[in-house]
């Protein structure tokens, strides 16, 4: 047994002192509750983290933050486009199949356009809620450049028209 007077020694690494942390936050604190800038220095004041290295850090949690919004549009595009190719898909099908049935008495020839088409659709769909892999980076890179060209253009235009109309 230790006496009462013994003081046990805890050493914590950097990951742990920020897990134990981020738990006693969650708990403590409201959902609704908002930190001012202020409140976040005083706590980085307490935690000797330098004004430097918090503004470093804001900064790269505010690029992450971003990046995540991009993300969540790329996906939700995606999305939208993959249903729109599944309701074209199921409309013309249905169509062709109510076609098929309604002249030869059965359903021959329609079947093998929607077993074609629908493998098309298949991988379409696979690939649309893929999301890891080098193919779904590219595809995101293309989609951040090609929406980032749209903005520069539109932003020009823009400054055209308000410089043609005065």
């Amino acid at each position: 047994m230790t006496n009462s007077g013994d003081k046990i020694s805890r050493c914590y690494s950097q990951e742990d002192v920020q897990q134990i942390l981020q738990l006693a936050i969650a708990r403590q604190v409201d959902d609704d509750k908002e930190f001012s800038h202020e409140v976040l220095l005083e706590i980085a004041a307490e935690l000797d983290i330098s004004p430097e290295s918090l503004n470093l850090a804001e900064a790269d949690w505010a690029t992450k933050q971003g990046e995540i919004q991009h993300r969540q549009a790329f996906n939700l595009h995606r999305q939208r486009r993959f249903k729109k190719r599944a309701g074209n898909f199921a409309i013309v099908n249905t169509f062709l199949l109510s076609m098929d049935l309604l002249t030869g008495g059965g359903i021959n020839w329609a079947l093998y356009i929607l077993l074609f088409w629908g493998l098309f659709v298949g991988l379409d769909g696979w690939n649309t809620f893929q999301m890891k892999g080098e193919e779904y980076e590219a595809a995101f890179q293309r989609w951040y450049r090609k929406n980032q060209l749209k903005r520069s253009v539109d932003n020009i235009v823009s400054k055209f028209i308000k410089f043609t109309s005065r």
